[in-house]
């Protein structure tokens, strides 16, 4: 919400955005900042009262690396995306915090997940949505580089990456066999699309890759779950 505040002007200028509720008009911006601040402190306290300072102070520096680092960062360099990776992969660990008590290498493993995740998943909403992001002047690899090679090369290196770390839950004790079998075959579905966008770099793949992509992870967890060993 309060990323929304910030970004209020550049949203309405984008078709994926601009029927955002501030840019709309049917949220006062006013509105908006005393509700983001105060969802924002409510989160904060719940997780130090009912959870760990630890879970508390992850969120806290998941919304201070949102707002104040990766929100300004996004109109200046395509670095953002990385950035931002790190704020995206957080809550997992915060998850993990206020249940085990420590990050330890189970929370660690499964933050590096979702940041290696989030790269592909992000270079192929870039890509179908690259105008908007021209016209909003937000200097994204797909703009910058309108032939799409950066930000396919992107793709396949953090896909790549992800499909090792993706196993790790099994050496970390997380869980067994079944879930590195089906993490394995995942992971490689995942890079094959990933390959296959930056290849072709046109819409139908990149589309294929973003869809990829919001299938893997809820797969990945569910498997994760259904076989956890802790």
């Amino acid at each position: 919400m309060l990323n929304q505040l910030y970004e209020r002007e550049t949203d309405a200028l984008m078709r994926r955005t601009r029927l955002r509720p501030l840019p709309d008009g049917r949220v006062a911006p006013a509105d908006a900042r005393i509700f983001g601040i105060a969802l924002s402190l409510a989160g904060l306290l719940l997780l130090a009262a009912r959870a760990n300072w630890l879970a508390a102070g992850l969120a806290l520096a998941t919304i201070l690396v949102y707002l104040i680092v990766y929100t300004p960062m996004k109109r200046r360099t395509p670095l953002s995306t990385l950035v931002g990776a790190v704020p995206g992969a957080l809550p997992v660990l915060i998850g993990w915090t206020a249940s085990h008590g420590s990050v330890a290498l189970g929370g660690a493993t499964l933050f590096t997940i979702v940041f290696l995740w989030q790269i592909p998943h992000f270079m192929a909403i870039a890509w179908l949505y690259r105008d908007d992001y021209g016209k909003a002047g937000f200097p994204m690899l797909s703009v910058i580089d309108p032939q799409g090679r950066r930000a396919g090369r992107q793709a396949v290196r953090y896909a790549a990456a992800l499909v090792p770390v993706s196993l790790a839950p099994t050496f970390a004790g997380i869980s067994g066999t079944v879930y590195f079998v089906s993490a394995l075959v995942l992971g490689l579905a995942l890079l094959v699309l990933a390959v296959r966008f930056a290849a072709t770099r046109n819409d139908r793949a990149a589309r294929a890759l973003f869809l990829g992509s919001i299938t893997y992870l809820p797969l990945l967890w569910i498997v994760m779950i259904a076989g956890r060993t802790v």
